[in-house]
């Protein structure tokens, strides 16, 4: 192992904050980490953590060889954009991170179609509902529900996703079909709820196109998506959920929207992030695979919801003349 290499080990060390986790996420052992740091400091004569039992903390070299590394990363990530470029044939790792549902609905379909067309492309698809860090972990790609806050990453719009509230017909016959959303309000719910999120209401405008909130009377909160559409599906409450979530569970009578004449509020868009404004080809074909296949216009996920354009006062964005 050269210097180079055991810089960027050391990078990733900082980074995620231990070595374990730095073993982990490069599938070694702990101790493998330990020593190559070691090494590296004896290559470099100069000490670069000052190390506990369970935490370390950089010293004045370390922090400016954590610079040099970041440095070392970019320039080598450009050299390999650059020589992928003249490949006339993609070839080689795209890593990609997704959410789960979004990752196995929507990803892997064009994944394996990708594949097909460029069999010399290697995929890692990840699916992880936290928020990944794409450039310490080494992503090239991942699809995210709503705008990243870190400015270093480029983000692109892949599809509006627009909310529904579903029900079934045993449970409209139990608690009684709302009729406004004050009617809602006193009804079972299940909802979203992790660490970062917690929904305690749905928004929506009123008749003068305000915005408004209604608290809703959550029995069921989850952090997956399917388990809130099984919840739903129980006919013991009803939910507020994205359109992606849905099958084919309204086509088939198992669900029903209520509330169609309110105007809800879009949940944010489905995003695609990347960590360079300049793509390799492989990255480039498969964002535009994805684009292909969830729709430019309509959402793939809007098919399954009969007359979704006329629900929940939705308006089609206008489109520029061509003259």
């Amino acid at each position: 192992m050269d210097t180079s290499t055991r810089l960027l080990m050391f990078l990733d060390v900082v980074e995620r904050g231990s070595f374990a986790k730095a073993a982990q996420n490069r599938n070694i052992d702990r101790s493998v980490i330990s020593k190559q740091i070691s090494k590296l400091e004896d290559e470099l004569s100069v000490r670069l953590l000052n190390r506990t039992t369970r935490s370390f903390s950089l010293t004045a070299a370390g922090a400016e060889m954590v610079k040099k590394a970041q440095q070392l990363r970019k320039l080598l990530s450009e050299t390999q954009l650059l020589a992928e470029n003249y490949h006339t044939e993609p070839k080689g790792l795209l890593k990609i991170t997704s959410s789960t549902i979004i990752g196995r609905r929507y990803v892997q379909p064009v994944v394996n179609e990708f594949q097909k067309r460029f069999p010399q492309v290697e995929v890692e698809l990840r699916l992880e509902d936290r928020l990944v860090d794409i450039v310490g972990e080494g992503y090239d790609l991942a699809f995210r529900v709503g705008e990243p806050k870190d400015s270093t990453l480029i983000a692109r719009k892949i599809a509006r996703n627009r909310l529904i509230i579903l029900a079934t017909s045993q449970f409209i016959e139990t608690y009684g079909e709302p009729k406004t959303m004050q009617d809602l309000a006193r009804l079972p719910a299940a909802s979203y709820a992790s660490d970062g999120l917690k929904v305690t209401g749905v928004h929506y405008l009123d008749d003068h196109n305000e915005p408004q909130e209604i608290q809703i009377k959550s029995i069921f909160r989850s952090n997956d998506g399917e388990l809130l559409m099984m919840k739903v599906l129980s006919d013991t409450a009803f939910c507020t959920v994205p359109a992606f979530l849905v099958d084919q569970e309204i086509i088939n009578g198992q669900l029903v929207p209520l509330l169609t004449d309110v105007k809800l509020t879009d949940y944010s868009a489905l995003y695609a992030v990347y960590p360079h404004r300049d793509l390799p080809v492989r990255t480039r074909l498969f964002f535009d695979a994805m684009r292909e296949y969830i729709g430019k216009d309509t959402p793939i996920w809007e098919n399954n919801i009969p007359e979704f354009d006329k629900l929940y006062g939705f308006q089609a964005p206008v489109k520029a003349p061509l003259f």
